[in-house]
């Protein structure tokens, strides 16, 4: 029998920004922390804080299984899952292969459903937990060349929702956490890679208008730090009866309210208005 006072919380994408962020606050508020990433060399700063690193690629099944059975026996299972790894597939989808688009869906959809399935029964045990899914204003919206990543983001947030539905009458919540601009490196990733795949060819102009206005809006102190997204997890994991949803980030209301209420045609000009 397991006994322990705090609560556990597992992290994933835990390597930088979002992930790690989250996991330092949940630290600091005392829960015993495992984190994972395919880097954990990148952990090495959370380690010394307390928390317990794994190394996981969240798109192969051996990595997922093998974290879940540690922590299994080392504590039973988890009270809180963050679903944080995560990345931006950018370009545009003539010209990404499927190989690429099944592995965006593999690390931001499936690998975090899959370790949510094999954690699940240990949280329906003690009836109660909470699963934290990071997933963006991005699943709202829309952008140019963004077309599998947000498909991703899409399909996070309606899995989330039926999820919510399932487990409530195990008293384990679901809540979703939608970021606006963060500062992170997912503007270089994005950038760099739109140029390397389509920075010539029929997609070219926008393609180039499109990742230099992600380098003008990344890495300038333009964007909002991931502690802020770190503390709006933090307060929804003490939370008795967290939000189903928070959203918190620059430009985050604005954009998804905007979509919301002007419709497609005079979001779409909008967006092209803004390719130089």
């Amino acid at each position: 029998m397991f006994v322990n006072s705090k609560k556990t919380a597992f992290v994933t994408g835990a390597s930088s920004g979002i992930g790690k962020e989250i996991a330092k606050r949940l630290i600091r508020d005392g829960c015993q922390v495992y984190v994972a990433a395919r880097q954990i060399d990148k952990m090495e700063d959370l380690r010394d804080l307390g928390a317990q690193s794994l190394r996981m690629d969240i798109s192969l099944e051996a990595d997922i299984v093998a974290a879940v059975d540690i922590i299994l026996a080392q504590t039973g299972g988890v009270d809180v899952l963050i679903n944080s790894a995560g990345f931006g597939l950018y370009g545009p989808m003539e010209e990404i292969g499927m190989d690429e688009a099944r592995y965006q869906f593999e690390v931001n959809v499936f690998g975090p459903a899959r370790l949510t399935q094999l954690l699940l029964p240990a949280m329906r045990a003690k009836k109660t937990g909470k699963i934290v899914n990071i997933t963006s204003m991005g699943g709202k919206i829309y952008t140019p060349l963004g077309s599998w990543y947000h498909a991703t983001k899409h399909a996070l947030e309606g899995w989330s929702d039926c999820l919510r539905i399932e487990l409530a009458p195990f008293g384990i919540d679901v809540v979703v956490v939608e970021p606006g601009l963060i500062e992170t490196g997912f503007g270089d990733v994005v950038s760099d890679g739109l140029l390397k795949r389509s920075g010539i060819g029929p997609y070219a102009k926008m393609t180039k208008s499109v990742a230099q206005g992600t380098r003008d809006t990344y890495g300038h102190g333009r964007t909002t730090p991931p502690s802020v997204i770190a503390d709006v997890v933090g307060d929804a994991v003490a939370s008795r009866r967290p939000r189903t949803r928070y959203v918190k980030g620059k430009l985050a209301h604005t954009l998804i309210a905007m979509r919301a209420w002007l419709g497609d045609r005079i979001f779409d000009r909008i967006l092209l208005s803004q390719l130089r």
